[in-house]
């Protein structure tokens, strides 16, 4: 039995090692800021210079962006680490690595609390602390950490609440939840839920008293999310993550059409609600799949290690035994890790790209914690039949999990940044250095529109003056449920399909230009008359002849990312 002083210590020593890996080297692995972390990243820096964001609106409760719609919380958290740290990787990464620390101290407190043993709840917080789940994305600046940390909080308390109805409980279940609201989607579909269910055990356990505060805290969090579900924000989000879009409405007309089936009943079999339930389902089954959870992950590069596990195999026996112990036992904590467990697959099933790291990432820490449970099923078993008690197979299993961690963290560091910089948009910051140092030798800046939004990147990298941004005056549209940013100061950006033609239209002129200025003898006019110098930033190999490259900035795996060339 270990004595509280050596607990606490070791506790100490789980979270300092969660910090280290989450930390250790994140400026270089992943190897740069993709395209949503530099918007979160410039967002933030524009607010704290500013009180607005890109788009000069103040202080928002949801941020245009790209047309994405991001949820506020991460954004204006991250106007404090960077005002601590700059508007840098560490300064954008920062608010989720601190999440994912939280995660594994919420690990610890939950296994405390439903297995009531110390020992053990140290076994749930280092499985978390060296998860590839949690370990990926909480190296990376993404909500749904975030999301996954506030929501984990609202469920301790809630847990706590639910032994003995204790108003304060309550109170902070409900204000972890409504932050939770303002950080991930996911918990705008889990949080409802136990809200519902809070109120019927309210009713149920007559506690009338405490309704009241429990509705009116959680209403104030609510209330902005009813009045984006009226503009267009909630209509372009729903757009690009929805089910039923019309591509899918046009397939269940063409089913319909070539239905061998009555009228009436293909009607009634292909429809938008029999497609979203099948659908659903599919993707519901699809996330509880052992080769998603032990042996491939996700298919999102951005989100975990291609081709390896979220969850290591050797636990796998002790979450189902845990699963299992869950399911015999009756009381309120067991069936609320089984809600919490089976409920965070909901917003992945009944949405597109299942299974889905991220839009399920809200059912951590609870595979540790039922890893655990399972692990104390079974040494409770050896305990009267073995020698040393059980405490060897927890030795054993530590080992494993530890070699399992070695193999995916090698992994991770030496060869997923070689091979996938190009997930990343790796070449962006080493282009905008180059700019900025031959910024004044150009009349125009032509960028690819192939590798994300380039704009943002120019934004953050440069980094632009927010409020000078705010009223540079600009050329964009909105179409296809984005905002395109084609030109700002002396930056035009285009796609990389359309860069051929446009630059052969400039070269013509240029040649036409050149050929009149032959025959003008006004010395002053011939100035008007001088053609622009170019420079261009282009995919390899995409541009006419009449250029002259530069520059050429290649991927990780030497691939070439973007060549810069200039006008002749």
């Amino acid at each position: 039995m270990m004595s509280k002083s050596n607990i606490n210590k070791l506790l100490i020593l789980i979270l300092t090692l969660a910090l280290f890996l989450r930390l250790n080297k994140i400026s270089f692995v992943p190897p740069s800021l993709n395209w949503d972390e530099i918007s979160h990243g410039y967002n933030a820096y524009s607010i704290l210079k500013t009180g607005k964001d890109e788009w000069g609106i103040r202080f928002p409760l949801i941020f245009r962006a790209y047309g994405d719609f991001k949820l506020p919380l991460y954004i204006y958290l991250a106007t404090v680490t960077e005002a601590l740290f700059g508007l840098n990787v560490v300064g954008v990464r920062l608010v989720s690595v601190l999440a994912g620390v939280g995660l594994v101290f919420l690990s610890y407190l939950l296994s405390k609390k439903i297995l009531k043993k110390e020992s053990l709840s140290l076994i749930s917080a280092f499985l978390t602390a060296v998860s590839p789940w949690s370990l990926f994305v909480s190296r990376v600046a993404v909500e749904a950490n975030l999301g996954a940390f506030l929501f984990a909080t609202g469920m301790y308390f809630w847990l706590c609440w639910l032994d003995e109805y204790r108003l304060k409980n309550l109170i902070l279940a409900s204000f972890s939840w409504g932050l939770a609201l303002h950080a991930y989607n996911s918990a705008r579909i889990l949080v409802p839920i136990c809200i519902l269910i809070t109120i019927w055990r309210i009713l149920r356990q007559k506690r009338i008293r405490q309704l009241a505060p429990h509705l009116i805290l959680i209403s104030l969090f609510f209330l902005p999310i009813i009045f984006q579900f009226f503009n267009q924000s909630a209509k372009a989000r729903f757009n690009w993550v929805s089910l039923i879009d019309q591509g899918t409405i046009s397939r269940i007309i063409e089913k319909r059409t070539t239905s061998n089936l009555p009228k009436p009943f293909s009607s009634i079999l292909f429809n938008k609600g029999t497609f979203f339930i099948y659908y659903a389902f599919k993707n519901y089954i699809s996330n509880l799949s052992p080769g998603y959870l032990f042996f491939k992950g996700g298919s999102h590069y951005q989100f975990s290690l291609p081709d390896h596990e979220l969850l290591y195999l050797v636990t796998a026996p002790f979450l189902l035994l845990g699963l299992l112990r869950a399911f015999k036992k009756r009381d309120i904590q067991s069936k609320v890790l089984l809600f919490w467990v089976f409920g965070a697959f909901i917003p992945s099933a009944i949405t597109k790209d299942a299974p889905h790291v991220l839009r399920s990432l809200l059912v951590l820490p609870v595979p540790m914690v039922l890893t655990t449970s399972g692990i104390e099923w079974i040494v409770n078993f050896l305990e009267k039949k073995s020698a040393f008690k059980g405490e060897f197979m927890n030795l054993m299993i530590i080992i494993c999990v530890v070699i399992s961690f070695f193999r995916w963290w090698n992994d991770y560091f030496k060869i997923y940044p070689k091979i996938y910089s190009w997930a990343w948009q790796y070449g962006y910051k080493e282009v905008v250095s180059f700019i900025k140092e031959s910024y004044m030798k150009y009349d125009k800046i032509f960028i690819t529109k192939r590798y994300g939004e380039p704009h943002e990147f120019i934004l953050f990298y440069w980094p632009w003056e927010p409020d000078k941004y705010q009223n540079e005056p600009k050329i964009w549209d909105y179409h296809a449920n984005w905002y395109w940013v084609d030109r700002f100061d002396k930056f035009e950006f285009i796609n990389d399909w359309e860069i051929k033609d446009k630059l052969k239209i400039i070269l013509r002129q240029a040649q036409d230009n050149t050929e009149q200025s032959r025959s003008i003898k006004n010395e002053k006019l011939k100035m008007t008359m001088k053609n622009e110098k170019i420079l261009l930033i282009t995919s390899p190999g995409n541009y006419p002849e009449g250029w002259r490259k530069i520059k050429q900035i290649d991927f990780l795996d030497g691939k070439a990312a973007f060549e810069i060339l200039e006008s002749n």
